[in-house]
């Protein structure tokens, strides 16, 4: 008797990664792709083309040729004539900044119809802006740092801001729409604020003033696996010096140091951060993958910032808290690609 062998045949989808962007993050975002890209490459159902998008704005592979994503969505080169191109299944923004935490190409993929791993439009907009964040947490009963903010660089909002610095001491003034602390600037009790505001608003057409914590920066990575909503266990980055900068988080001489599982947390404040975590996911319409940093000052919690499209360097908090809670990554860009 014969027997009969039935060949498993894998369903492929074409993927488009995309990184780079023409924000200040743009280098973060080239580390960030190589982990994704190593992923991927071990998935047997996915045929991956990754693409950069320059400073410019261009589209460009490996060897610097040129790309458009048209409205059908196929993927062709600038520079070959009839070239049929390859059509996209599903995209991956490994965009840090503009366009990617933006909500811009975001917009651009839901225009044409094409699936995509990461937070909607909308919500990647509004979770960019530190400003409408922090308006979006006090709506959800979310604790926030005291605050004000400025929309143009006047007198009179020169007039707030030492109004500000006068009640609470030590400030932080912050472009509200930057990442990795890009137009960020800590201002000491006595120290006029009014350059620092200024340089602020070359970064951001708003400008963000805060109360300064000297806290512990926790943090959790917040995603979907198998299906249901996932918080992993409080992280936590420990920066020796007083400002987590754009240095300290990417620099080859950083010495700031992080865990996946923070040191004496109270079980309150774990629950807490876990009941934050979740009222901001569900609130604000978070989807597939996001980072939600904390402050804890003084045994308070209070809400920093999210991330809707977390940073996947070598050093970086997302991928190890994942890890750390039992997942894998790669699964999780599996699962993901399957289920768009």
């Amino acid at each position: 008797m014969k027997r009969k062998y039935l060949r498993r045949f894998v369903t492929k989808k074409n993927v488009l990664l995309l990184c780079g962007g023409g924000s200040t993050e743009h280098d973060v975002s080239l580390v960030s792709v190589k982990h994704i890209q190593s992923c991927l490459e071990k998935l047997d159902h996915v045929n991956l083309t990754t693409i950069e998008i320059d400073k410019s704005g261009a589209w460009v592979d490996g060897a610097g040729k040129k790309y458009l994503l048209d409205p059908k969505k196929y993927l062709r080169s600038f520079e070959q004539d009839g070239d049929a191109g390859i059509r996209i299944d599903v995209a991956i923004p490994c965009i840090h900044g503009y366009p990617g935490e933006t909500g811009d190409i975001q917009s651009h993929f839901e225009m044409i119809g094409l699936p995509y791993l990461g937070c909607n439009s909308e919500t990647s907009k509004m979770c960019f802006n530190k400003i409408t964040t922090k308006l979006w947490a006090s709506a959800l009963g979310v604790a926030n740092t005291p605050y004000i903010f400025l929309a143009e660089p006047t007198i009179e909002a020169f007039d707030r801001v030492k109004g500000f610095q006068a009640l609470y001491g030590d400030i932080v003034i912050k472009a509200s729409s930057q990442g990795s602390s890009v137009g960020c600037f800590m201002v000491p009790k006595g120290k006029d604020p009014i350059s620092a505001v200024k340089e602020a608003f070359l970064f951001s057409p708003f400008v963000l003033i805060e109360k300064r914590m000297r806290p512990r920066e926790i943090e959790v990575s917040v995603y979907e696996y198998n299906g249901k909503l996932q918080i992993s266990y409080p992280g936590e980055i420990i920066c020796p010096g007083s400002f987590y900068s754009y240095e300290e988080k990417y620099s080859g001489g950083s010495q700031t140091t992080t865990t996946t599982k923070a040191d004496n947390l109270t079980p309150e404040q774990i629950r807490l951060i876990t009941d934050y975590s979740s009222r901001l996911y569900h609130g604000l319409k978070l989807r597939h993958l996001s980072r939600v940093d904390f402050f804890l000052d003084e045994g308070t919690i209070y809400l920093n910032e999210i991330n809707t499209f977390p940073g996947l360097t070598p050093i970086s908090m997302f991928p190890k808290m994942m890890e750390a809670h039992g997942h894998s990554f790669k699964d999780f860009l599996s699962q993901h690609i399957k289920n768009l």
